[in-house]
């Protein structure tokens, strides 16, 4: 099962599956990095492509927003990371750009629920369970409206143009993320890191409208393979100043 998000019934969540490969042969502890952000080595779930730990200054930068260039082979999707809501988070993904790790990946999920409309990406397997080779820890937010039509108030509006990080439970944040081409309702156990520019929602919406591949199963899938294959080719840092 690549996706554990079974039945609309069921709670959502945008689950990273473990890779279950067996630990290595060195039976070392994982390495940590020794600031704040503690990214930590997974050995059980090797890098999907060689990268290092990123760095972790002991003063996290937490101020202003970095501007990131994503042409995809179905249009931009320009990112605007927000470090302020997310330090850890702007500061890995950034390291996992400058290292090439996303160019050349294929975002490999669509969803279209009436309450869950995003696009998954950075995997550079295309299968929903690759991964950097290391977790860090959930910045969650705080700041999300909540959902008139929850009879618990546990879930929040993920609002179209959300930037935000998949994971597989608490604190295993890696380098797949997912932008939100629709307003959408999810627990509030989403690291929030970024806003998709204008020009990217064209590109969503350009996505969303192609649908999702059918199988077998369900051939009117509403979870599953983006009909228009959408690869990211590279993901850096642009230049242009506002």
């Amino acid at each position: 099962m690549k996706r554990a998000l079974m039945t609309a019934l069921a709670t959502f969540t945008l689950v990273v599956s473990g890779g279950g490969v067996t630990a290595s042969a060195s039976d070392a502890p994982p390495r940590t990095t020794h600031g704040p952000c503690q990214y930590a080595q997974t050995p059980d779930e090797p890098a999907a492509r060689p990268v290092p730990l990123p760095p972790d200054p002991r003063h996290t930068p937490s101020r202003g927003t970095i501007d990131m260039a994503v042409p995809t082979s179905q249009g931009p999707l320009p990112l605007s990371l927000d470090r302020a809501k997310a330090p850890c988070t702007v500061q890995s993904f950034v390291h996992l750009a400058r290292h090439r790790f996303y160019d050349r990946t294929v975002c490999h999920r669509l969803t279209a629920y009436p309450t869950l409309k995003v696009l998954q990406c950075g995997d550079p397997t295309g299968t929903g369970e690759g991964g950097p080779g290391y977790a860090y820890k959930d910045e969650l937010p705080v700041d999300l409206p909540q959902v008139p039509s929850d009879p618990t108030g546990t879930r929040r509006q993920y609002g179209r143009g959300l930037l935000a990080m998949a994971n597989a439970g608490p604190n295993t944040n890696g380098s797949q993320f997912f932008v939100v081409y629709g307003d959408s309702v999810l627990r509030p156990n989403y690291t929030v890191f970024g806003t998709v520019g204008s020009a990217g929602l064209k590109t969503l919406d350009k996505i969303a409208a192609g649908g999702i591949e059918p199988t077998a199963e369900d051939p009117a899938s509403v979870d599953g393979t983006p009909v228009l294959r959408t690869e990211l080719r590279s993901v850096r840092r642009s230049h242009h100043h506002h």
